[in-house]
């Protein structure tokens, strides 16, 4: 696997693992984690928010010989706490025109957790795949289960890979003819060949700051403030900790560790670049016509907001402005983004780009 992705996947499957003060006895650490959880079906039949099941399926360009791989990575419950243990399950390497004839099954059980894996793959024509990937909670339990008593019987950190060898997936944001349910799907390697489904919400090409000492399972909030909330705890509670878990007893020690090199390093950064040429092309439309008049980039215009009861619009109406911007959006509405002409700070607008917005009928051009 690529490492970066490796140590991604690290990452999210303890996020959530313990949270701040870290205590055992914290209420808030009374339950190994509270995202990407597959519930056991009878539990999961009580309210529409929870699943027995997690499905990611995405969208790939690859001819029929492009052999898919896929894998589900999860925590299982195994203490009165935070504890848990990690679990893998595969689904081998097959070909898509294999797997569309027939789909890979397999059960699993692993310390009365019961489930299965289903990896399958459909032709949709023109070098186009929907593939996905399955897993389900069959594990019988008591009708009147509370929440911890589920916990215990079910998948949590619930995180599916696909892997494509042959062929690119398409971005989760681009796909159509694609639905998950329970796990949110993102392109996770720079070559495009691995389809992630995350616990919460990520962008696509997911990476862990340079900046980062390491797993604090919490991992994708402040590092900086977890590590100061680690080093004020008492070595009492530090002991207790690394008592009741392992795991996080490793993590607390990483954390004492930290200097104070360490943690200003991990304030923050400035990344700086090369400002645009000052003659670059804008994005968006450089003139239109509607009903008969033409807009143009630069055009001078009169503000025509009578109609518009905020009271900032009303100090707008009348002035005059600069058309910066002219976009349609995805249902082909046309807004245009403009700067005030009087207001002192209009070159500092267009130098970070920020525009005020308005609508056919809003702008009148003016005599040239």
């Amino acid at each position: 696997m690529d490492p970066a992705l490796e140590e991604l996947l690290g990452t999210l499957l303890y996020e959530g693992y313990a949270l701040y003060p870290y205590t055992p006895g914290a209420t808030k650490n009374a339950t190994p984690t509270p995202f990407g959880i597959v519930y056991p079906p009878v539990y999961a039949q009580a309210t529409p928010s929870t699943f027995d099941k997690l499905r990611m399926q995405g969208i790939a360009r690859a001819d029929g010989d492009a052999v898919l791989t896929g894998e589900v990575r999860f925590l299982q419950g195994a203490g009165e706490t935070h504890q848990a243990v990690p679990r893998r399950l595969e689904a081998p390497g097959r070909t898509l025109a294999d797997l569309a004839q027939t789909p890979h099954v397999e059960p699993f059980e692993h310390g009365g957790l019961h489930g299965r894996v289903r990896m399958s793959a459909d032709d949709l024509g023109d070098g186009r795949w929907r593939v996905m990937l399955c897993v389900h909670n069959t594990t019988p339990v008591a009708e009147g289960l509370d929440r911890a008593g589920a916990l215990a019987a079910s998948l949590l950190s619930t995180h599916p890979v696909l892997r494509l060898a042959g062929g690119r997936f398409v971005s989760p944001l681009e796909a159509t003819n694609a639905q998950s349910v329970n796990t949110f799907p993102v392109l996770a390697t720079e070559a495009d060949d691995a389809l992630l489904g995350a616990a919460i919400m990520l962008p696509d090409h997911p990476r862990l700051a340079p900046e980062s000492r390491g797993d604090l399972f919490d991992g994708t909030e402040i590092e900086e403030a977890l590590l100061l909330h680690v080093l004020a705890l008492s070595d009492d509670e530090r002991a207790a900790i690394s008592a009741a878990d392992p795991a996080v007893g490793e993590m607390v020690a990483r954390a004492a560790a930290a200097t104070p090199e360490d943690i200003l390093a991990l304030h923050g950064r400035t990344v700086l670049s090369d400002p645009a040429p000052p003659h670059a092309e804008p994005p968006g439309e450089k003139q239109v016509d509607v009903d008969g008049v033409t807009y143009r980039l630069g055009d001078k215009v009169v503000l025509r907001l009578e109609h518009r009861p905020d009271p900032y619009d009303q100090m707008l109406n009348g002035r005059i402005a600069t058309v910066e911007r002219i976009y349609f959006d995805y249902e082909d509405k046309l807004y245009f983004g403009v700067t005030v002409d009087d207001d002192p700070g209009q070159q500092l607008m267009r130098d970070t780009g920020r525009f005020l917005f308005f609508f056919t009928g809003e702008l009148e051009v003016c005599p040239t």
